[in-house]
């Protein structure tokens, strides 16, 4: 724990970090952290980091990069570096440590298994990189003690002859799983304040925490990163829908009420100066998606073919078209109760969307305004997904342009920055001025854009 006298420049550099780290922090909520700091026993570390999360994160996918700023900012303890190597440990002295982990393993508290991870990157994790200055790491910790071959013998003891495969055996292996997982974080976390105490807590709090969910760059995402999104997706999906459905309300009247109008009528002579209309009828809006899937957005057509999963609950009607330099229907792998991973295989495998492939707007919207151009009606909403980048090829803008004109709404979602538009072969403002184009980064631009077309 930072000194009494530090404990002010901790807390700035902690949430000025959190900022950094792309954690919103007001000042507001700044001071009231700084407020709660004041009625906690500042020595326990837990309450401190309790009173914090409760007054700085608001979201859960915040927590994960709080902990792990937390955890610099305010480390359970600190070690004086030492430059020369300890011997490589004896094959006798491992075997020790190896069953002292598998009973850690078996049952123990958070605080044995934060002590025995601290020893042990003492003992393993330290690499002499150039005279007078040395290296951290979690692997060499991990490679020595080799936890995960530790569950055969772990298994053996605790169940003692009894029989295996039943609930018993379920039961082990499920908490070795957790404290093994808890025992790496541990590692992990020893790790990096190790390393903030040797180069300094913000350059490694710069690189130990990645974006929240929310603000994760979709031409960036890893396939741990898609997963976490499906859950993120949803709730878009229906606000979505909620919003061209508002949007489509107030655009249109109803059909004349001639009755109503009539009888108003009567008080002006007959002369009907006031016109009454029937309410329209509620609607389910219907979708039509048209999003590129080449590989320099492969990311990002990703994620929006998660979208488009999602989108079919919440759409009378939806249909979704992929292309690069040609088009498909795609909607066909998008059926209900369909797997959506099985889905987007089968359509990298199956659908038509490529000739030579190099990407093509021109000619893929041409292609779609030939074969589906009955796709797009009065009650339709298009939304277009890509980078704008045609290779130089002809944009086909007058296609757009009837396709545009044709739909109730049109948009175009990019996922590339906007300062990198109209560099190279991109010709973002040319279809931007015939479809209205959004910035589409993340999903914080991706519910501002839904937000902003009510």
């Amino acid at each position: 724990m930072p000194e009494r006298g530090s404990l002010v420049d901790r807390h700035v550099g902690f949430v000025h970090a959190l900022r950094a780290a792309g954690v919103p922090v007001s000042v507001a909520e700044g001071l009231d952290a700084a407020h709660a700091l004041r009625v906690i026993e500042l020595g326990d570390r837990e309450s401190l980091r309790a009173a914090y999360a409760a007054t700085l994160v608001k979201k859960p996918a915040y927590r994960p990069g709080f902990d792990v700023l937390f955890d610099l900012w305010f480390p359970a303890s600190t070690s004086g570096l030492r430059a020369h190597d300890r011997p490589e440990p004896a094959t006798a002295e491992v075997k020790e440590l190896r069953e002292h982990l598998a009973g850690l393993l078996t049952g123990s508290t958070d605080q044995e298994l934060r002590e025995f991870a601290e020893a042990m990157v003492e003992r393993f994790g330290r690499q002499q990189a150039a005279p007078g200055r040395q290296n951290w790491f979690s692997y060499s910790v991990m490679r020595a003690l080799s936890p995960e071959t530790l569950m055969a013998g772990i298994l053996r003891d605790v169940l003692q002859g009894r029989e295996r495969g039943g609930l018993a055996e379920k039961t082990v292996r499920q908490r070795v799983n957790s404290n093994l997982r808890r025992f790496e974080e541990a590692v992990a976390t020893d790790v990096r304040r190790r390393i903030a105490e040797d180069s300094g807590i913000e350059r490694i709090a710069r690189s130990a925490v990645r974006p929240p969910i929310d603000q994760i760059d979709f031409l960036r995402v890893t396939k741990a990163d898609l997963a976490r999104l499906r859950r993120e997706v949803y709730p878009l999906a229906r606000r979505l829908a909620a919003r061209l459905t508002i949007k489509h309300r107030k655009g249109r009247r109803g059909r004349l009420d001639f009755r109503r109008t009539m009888r108003a009528s009567l008080q002006s002579g007959g002369v009907p100066l006031t016109t009454h209309f029937k309410p329209p009828r509620p609607h389910k809006p219907e979708l039509v998606i048209l999003c590129d899937t080449s590989d320099s957005v492969s990311s990002f057509a990703h994620f929006t073919l998660l979208l488009t999963y999602a989108l079919r609950e919440q759409f009378t009607k939806v249909r979704a078209f992929g292309f690069v330099d040609t088009v498909d229907e795609i909607t066909r792998f998008f059926q209900p109760g369909a797997d959506v991973v099985e889905a987007m295989t089968r359509l990298a495998n199956e659908a038509d969307m490529v000739r030579f492939g190099r990407t093509n707007y021109g000619h893929s919207l041409e292609r779609f305004a030939e074969r589906y151009a009955d796709a797009i009606g009065p009650k339709t909403s298009l939304l277009i997904l890509g980078d704008a980048r045609s290779n130089y090829q002809p944009p086909a803008l007058d296609v757009l342009k009837s396709l545009a004109a044709r739909s109730r709404h049109a948009y175009w979602l990019n996922p590339e920055p906007k300062q990198q538009w109209d560099t190279g072969d991109s010709i973002a403002s040319d279809y931007g001025t015939i479809v209205p184009m959004y910035e589409c980064r993340n999903v914080t631009q991706l519910t501002a854009f839904i937000e902003s077309i009510a």
